[in-house]
């Protein structure tokens, strides 16, 4: 099998069409009313290396049907005029999630450059994972 576009030129076709933050630019964003952090991470991903504070937890398998208002699995929040800043581990996933996001019709989407692992290494609040219980 030979394919015609590999996830490089996936994502930096997303990245040319989007808003991309850098990690000082996403931080200074944290509290603000209006913004929604929205974490693509699966739960695995969150136990073991922590999470933002305050995120919106939705993997990304499931984002276009929790933006779809005529979805069974609609999510109020994205019908929200809110600001909506994707992440990922480490940011492929959350460019290709704000490129549909915004193909969708949400209007005021970026995603952080480096995701949550520039986010750590920035020193961005982060609530660590927690020991699971024996």
């Amino acid at each position: 099998m030979e394919i015609r576009k590999g996830y490089k030129q996936l994502v930096a076709e997303a990245n040319a069409e989007i808003e991309t933050l850098p990690v000082s630019a996403a931080i200074a964003l944290v509290g603000q009313p209006d913004v929604v952090f929205v974490d693509l991470r699966d739960p695995r991903e969150m136990e073991r290396e922590g999470k933002m504070p305050g995120a919106f937890a939705c993997t990304r398998g499931m984002l276009e049907f929790w933006i779809d208002p005529e979805s069974p699995y609609a999510k109020p929040i994205f019908a929200e005029p809110k600001r909506f800043v994707f992440f990922c581990a480490g940011g492929w996933r959350s460019a290709l999630a704000a490129k549909t996001a915004q193909d969708m019709g949400l209007e005021n989407v970026a995603h952080i450059d480096g995701g949550f692992g520039a986010w750590k290494k920035a020193g961005g609040p982060v609530d660590e994972p927690q020991p699971k219980k024996p």
